[in-house]
């Protein structure tokens, strides 16, 4: 598998079964580095897993590592998938919260890999509406949990709150970590950015769009195996490793690159936010601040999406909306009216924000509502639902 995964282990009586895990990870190929709570390695100790694990085992943040790097950040940025098994109900509370105040949860705080958490804890502190609330609240965010499951507990009696199965764990994990790979053979166009319509050789018609929606939907598309072109406007970010990239500044720019990708691509995803007017004249010079009053006659700029719409035959389109008001219905409105296959809508303020609240409607009448979630699970989200959407065709 040549992955490597990141695996918390927490203060719970089920940290011996992360032994277990570590054994199961390593027989299907995958790089483990081990991440323990101090209330951990009371119940294992971090030698036994550096032993089953071939790897250091990391606990303490403030501990000087080998060569200088800070290590959650370092950890973060290595791992394909973190796994926290057990999971107390601490821990989750603490995620929840957004606590870093240990190496494990700073790691995940900083992490932009998928997160996979499997709770062990007593019946009645699973049950707890404290821990049931957390937990919906990290599901929102895309956090994916796996059990727990029916069982003995540590106090001897039959209940819901034991560690799931390695069987369970693996298949989440390895579920997870092979849809990575369920767009090879497809070549995405994607748009991003925000485009510019200028008045004279400095002033220009814009807006707030950062582009980042459009970066992360290119960086997972090419994780999953795609061939991506992204279009961008000028934004301050860096293009993704593997991703063809071509810049742009304005409508007509960006109509004239689309079109000239648009024949051999499946999957268009329009999520830059293009002026919808420029300027009817250009002037060749600075046009004077002196002047009193100035109006500026506009002419449309091409409906690109809407283009696309009319030629897309077999090919699967998704849109965005940004909307101030009536987010739904005036989505639902776009989706139609352009033959999307899907479409994003949000308010302005996601323009500028990592972590945003957005509507995903489908052609088939599917709906999902993502709450407050950053925007790399945003783009692995509609990636999820764009795959559904191809097995019924």
């Amino acid at each position: 598998m040549g992955r490597k995964i990141v695996l918390g282990v927490t203060g719970s009586i089920a940290a011996y079964k992360a032994c277990g895990i570590v054994s199961r990870l390593r027989d299907v190929g995958a790089s483990v580095l081990v991440v323990m709570t101090e209330s951990a390695t009371h119940f294992v100790t971090p030698l036994t897993l550096q032993t089953l694990s071939g790897n250091r085992v990391y606990s303490n943040i403030f501990d000087l590592p080998e060569k200088w790097e800070l290590e959650h950040i370092s950890l973060a940025e290595k791992a394909d998938l973190i796994l926290i098994a057990p999971a107390t109900a601490n821990i989750i509370a603490k995620i929840a919260c957004g606590i870093a105040d240990d190496l494990l949860l700073a790691t995940v705080l900083t992490t932009k890999a998928p997160v996979v958490i499997a709770p062990a804890m007593h019946e009645t502190m699973y049950r707890s509406s404290f821990t049931q609330a957390n937990i919906k609240k990290l599901k929102e965010k895309g956090f994916t949990f796996v059990g727990p499951v029916y069982g003995r507990l540590a106090s001897g009696k039959m209940g819901l709150g034991r560690l799931a199965s390695d069987d369970e764990i693996m298949k989440t994990v390895m579920n997870i970590l092979e849809r990575d790979k369920d767009m090879v053979g497809k070549t995405f166009l994607i748009t991003a950015g925000p485009t510019r319509e200028y008045l004279d050789p400095v002033r220009f018609i814009s807006n707030a769009s950062s582009g980042k929606m459009g970066y992360v939907l290119a960086e997972a598309a090419e994780k999953r195996g795609a061939e991506v072109v992204l279009i961008s406007g000028p934004t301050n970010i860096s293009p993704p490793e593997g991703v063809r990239t071509v810049f742009v500044e304005s409508a007509l720019d960006m109509e004239k690159e689309v079109m000239k990708h648009f024949p051999r691509s499946d999957v268009v995803i329009a999520s830059a936010a293009v002026s919808d007017y420029r300027p009817e004249k250009r002037k060749k010079e600075k046009i004077k601040s002196n002047l009193q009053r100035r109006s500026v006659n506009l002419v449309r700029n091409p409906d690109i999406l809407g283009q696309l719409g009319k030629r897309k035959g077999a090919k699967f389109l998704i849109g965005f909306s940004l909307e101030t008001g009536n987010l739904e219905r005036n989505a639902r409105e776009k989706l139609k009216g352009k033959n999307l296959d899907m479409i994003v809508a949000n308010f302005p303020g996601a323009m500028s924000r990592d972590e945003v609240t957005v509507k995903v409607l489908t052609k088939s009448g599917k709906k999902m509502f993502l709450k407050k979630m950053e925007k790399e699970k945003i783009a692995e989200k509609i990636l999820s639902e764009l795959k559904e959407l191809m097995k019924g065709v």
